[in-house]
């Protein structure tokens, strides 16, 4: 099934890209598809935020066809 992802900050950079569309299995939970996309480094993985369809979730929420899955990184600044 096909989720639409959106990546803000470091991780578009990462990515190289702002949006894509991943396949992705029935029961892939938003975490899942994380460490999929961004396997942790040696520092670990980045703390990000999960917003599904515009709304914020856990990350053991599971994924459904069509769903719009944003991961929102720490925002630095001062």
């Amino acid at each position: 099934m096909e989720v639409r992802v959106r990546h803000f900050s470091v991780l578009r950079e990462q990515r190289g890209t702002a949006e894509e569309t991943v396949n992705v299995e029935p029961g892939t939970t938003v975490r899942a598809l994380y460490t999929t996309l961004f396997p942790a480094g040696r520092e670990g993985a980045l703390p990000v935020l999960f917003a599904v369809n515009r709304a914020y979730v856990g990350p053991q929420h599971v994924l459904s066809a069509g769903d719009e899955l944003a991961f929102i990184p720490p925002l630095g600044g001062g």
